[in-house]
């Protein structure tokens, strides 16, 4: 399979990153950090993008990371290429039985110029359990995390300035070896590649309406729902279509087994907020454990919010004051509406509510311009 191919060690390909030899994870990394100063972070050049119209399309970028996994499991070293399209054989496990997984995190710069990660460890751990699930081999956490940092590093000039957006990450992990029949692939590959976004909803900012899918269920108790499996998101496609072509910004999906509870919307989770409540499904097997959902919840405790994470009955909506959704790509989107069997309950929705409270903390941590001490926050250049 050609796709792991060393960079060349050429200034024409990193002209920042002087000294880059692609000899191994740490050493890469440590020498991208030792050679990067902070006056060349003042000086950097960006892409050539217009990073105030910034949407969440494809943006293509400069390298990508992969590795592969040898016969007993474990990964090599790996490499930065030249962004662009893979070879796969045509028996490979994730073409024929959907032996993949996806992640996502970004990275944001601060108006330091630094460039920081949020959390990535529980995005590897979160990759780490769905590959026990679907029976693949996973890298370790910390070839995980060095793979986004040498993802991040190669192409900082793709991170947008300042409160313009974030690099987007997407690591992969799937079946690359061949199998004919049903069986685990022999071999597995860890990709990782990037693009500058800013907003997810085409409403940007603006508050979403949702729609209250009661046919079509996410995801079913003893599958896959609480794993980021790719098989997870091809499926929601055509109630996602039929919502949007009816105006809608997303569905909200009703649980299979009752079809009376809520449980997240088509990729990311959500909350309802009661007076000094805040509630949201509980990850039961069916719901993704979402880590800006985990944060979220953290920061509302610290404020001294109770936080219910419980079954929630559709008909709790009418109840709340506001509702928002959590997640790596949505961020803390407030919602503004969701329509039920066509009666639709509207919420409180802009600045001094909850909402903003929780978003501006969170953006604030994960910008550098709130301290962390948490310790979420992964400083690479």
């Amino acid at each position: 399979m050609a796709l792991l191919r060393c960079i060349p060690q050429s200034s024409t390909y990193l002209p920042k990153i002087r000294g880059f030899r692609m000899h191994g994870t740490k050493a890469a990394a440590s020498v991208v950090e030792e050679h990067i100063s902070r006056a060349e972070r003042e000086d950097e050049e960006y892409a050539d993008v217009d990073w105030d119209n910034l949407g969440f399309s494809l943006v293509r970028t400069d390298y990508m990371f992969a590795t592969k996994s040898s016969s007993d499991g474990n990964f090599d070293q790996g490499y930065l290429s030249r962004y662009g399209n893979i070879e796969l054989n045509p028996a490979a496990g994730i073409l024929n039985y959907g032996q993949g997984l996806i992640e996502g995190l970004k990275a944001y710069r601060g108006e330091d110029g630094r460039v920081l990660l949020f959390r990535p460890d529980l995005n590897a751990m979160r990759m780490k359990m769905g590959a026990e699930r679907m029976c693949m081999h996973s890298p370790s956490v910390q070839h995980f995390i060095e793979g986004v940092k040498q993802t991040v590093l190669a192409n900082r000039r793709w991170v947008p300035p300042p409160g313009k957006g974030s690099l987007y990450l997407r690591p992969l992990l799937f079946g690359s070896g061949a199998s004919l029949g049903v069986a685990a692939a022999p071999e597995y590959t860890f990709l990782v590649f990037g693009s500058p976004v800013q907003n997810y909803f085409k409403e940007g900012t603006a508050a979403l309406n949702l729609y209250v899918e009661e046919v079509v269920p996410r995801a079913y108790l003893g599958g896959t729902g609480g794993v980021k499996a790719i098989s997870n998101y091809g499926p929601v496609l055509e109630a996602m279509r039929r919502a949007k072509s009816r105006g809608f910004s997303d569905v909200l999906y009703l649980d299979a087994e009752t079809g009376k509870n809520i449980e997240e919307v088509s990729a990311s989770n959500i909350f309802l907020v009661k007076g000094n409540t805040i509630v949201t499904p509980a990850t039961n097997g069916t719901i993704l454990g979402g880590i800006t959902r985990k944060s979220v919840i953290e920061i509302a405790l610290d404020l001294g919010y109770k936080v219910e994470e419980r079954s929630v009955a559709v008909e709790e909506l009418k109840d709340a004051r506001e509702v928002f959704c959590t997640g790596t790509a949505t961020g803390v989107a407030s919602v503004g509406s969701i329509t039920f069997q066509n009666t639709r309950t509207e919420y409180k929705v802009g600045d001094a509510l909850v909402t903003q409270q929780l978003r501006s903390i969170l953006v604030g941590i994960q910008t550098g311009s709130i301290q962390d001490t948490k310790d979420w926050v992964l400083e690479i250049a």
